[in-house]
């Protein structure tokens, strides 16, 4: 019973479900983890540790009762973009809204104008700068969107830099293609000829470079309407690709109601979300990913239907929606903090959401976001009293190390 890592003396959050554990957070006081390669081998009471893995342990680490918890999964993100829109910023200060603002050209479609500018070294640069910050705060799972390129060759290169990212930094990534994240402007006269661009270039382009393990549409009046999505999400699925969808964010545009159509893992945003569209989602199994930081930044007054979620048992992801247009948030512990103030979650949700929840929205349930025996080694060391701080604290942070795939890595 040797092992590689042997973390001691640790108060774990496990976050496993609560049976056999009925206690918060999945809490094991004064807790061990065994590590062998980049997996979980054991998990528990030191009272029960054997001393076999004490005695062959090729490296120990006393965590001298800091608390202990998985991995954080940032499960939303649009990390891969050139460019910031900070003139926008001032504008909506000024008075204008998100829909007027991209109406007139701005929002998304000036991301793509910087994004299909720059260069492949500039968008790695960039998005690394900004994957690392994410790491420094316990992230060792991101998914990575593309969508602001709305044309064949900067698509790609989008879903290219993504995954040098995860073959060059120390964490998991998975990509998602997002080519309906907006009407691309060449084709503004032409909606049907985009989403024949779509179905018929992209996604088999995408498939046959191994690019993509999902497939995102954004459901909104500024965007594309829930047939056009269908059709889009209709040619993902022939290549077995999971759907997300950007939902119901700035109205009830039948989101919710089309990602449980479509099977979709996730339905994501849902401020104008219908408790019909909720109630299909939880049909179908389709999870919530909600996005307080894009709620916070666009000022936005109508919060999703929190309570209509948990009553229908729906499985409740929380991201950070890092992107430069409506949620320049670079912090996961923030967007804890805003889904707790803002939104109503408490503390345990929230690192559910980050965690466990998490995992599932990605297809890693059971492997990602808990710590249980023969799981992801992934792990974090938080200088905290309790994990409740985690959604408490706005600015510091309290991550004294991280484990990822079994390798110690100090912060």
């Amino acid at each position: 019973m040797s092992c590689d890592l042997l973390i001691e003396n640790a108060m774990l959050a496990t976050m496993n479900e609560s049976a056999p554990n009925p206690l918060p957070y999945g809490e094991i006081a004064n807790g061990g983890v065994a590590i062998s390669g980049d997996r979980i081998e054991w998990v528990g009471a030191m009272s029960a540790l054997s001393s076999r893995f004490r005695e062959d342990a090729a490296s120990i680490l006393d965590a001298k009762g800091r608390w202990v918890t998985p991995g954080l999964i940032d499960c939303h993100t649009h990390l891969v973009f050139a460019g910031d829109r900070a003139r926008e910023f001032e504008m909506r200060l000024q008075g204008a809204s998100y829909e007027e603002i991209a109406r007139g050209g701005g929002g998304i479609a000036s991301t793509v104008k910087a994004t299909r500018r720059a260069t492949d070294e500039e968008l790695f640069s960039g998005a690394s700068r900004r994957l690392s910050t994410l790491q420094s705060f316990g992230v060792t799972t991101v998914e990575v969107k593309s969508g602001y390129g709305l044309d064949v060759e900067t698509e790609l290169r989008m879903l290219r830099v993504a995954r040098r990212l995860g073959t060059e930094h120390p964490v998991a990534v998975r990509t998602t293609f997002l080519g309906a994240h907006a009407l691309a402007p060449e084709y503004v006269a032409d909606r049907s000829g985009y989403i024949d661009l779509i179905c018929e270039t992209m996604i088999p382009k995408v498939i046959d470079e191994g690019l993509a393990d999902g497939i995102d549409a954004f459901c909104e009046g500024i965007a594309f309407t829930p047939e056009e999505c269908e059709r889009i999400f209709t040619a993902g699925r022939r290549y077995g690709l999971p759907i997300r969808v950007h939902a119901d964010q700035l109205s009830d545009s039948g989101g919710a109601a089309l990602a449980a159509r479509v099977g979709a893992v996730s339905a994501d945003h849902l401020e104008y979300a219908s408790e019909a569209g909720i109630q299909a989602m939880a049909k179908s199994g389709t999870s919530a990913v909600l996005l307080p930081g894009a709620f916070y930044f666009l000022g936005e007054e109508q919060m999703p239907p929190v309570d209509v979620l948990r009553s229908q048992g729906i499985s409740i992801a929380i991201a950070t929606d890092l992107n430069p247009g409506s949620s320049p948030i670079n912090s996961p512990l923030i967007a804890m903090n805003m889904a707790c103030v803002l939104f109503g979650l408490n503390p345990e949700e929230a690192l559910c959401g980050m965690t466990r929840n998490a995992a599932k929205v990605l297809g890693m349930q059971g492997d990602r976001g808990v710590l249980r025996e023969g799981s992801s080694a992934d792990l974090v060391l938080w200088d905290i009293d309790h994990p409740s701080e985690l959604s408490y604290w706005i600015g510091p942070n309290p991550c004294g190390a991280v484990v990822q795939a079994g390798v110690l890595r100090l912060s």
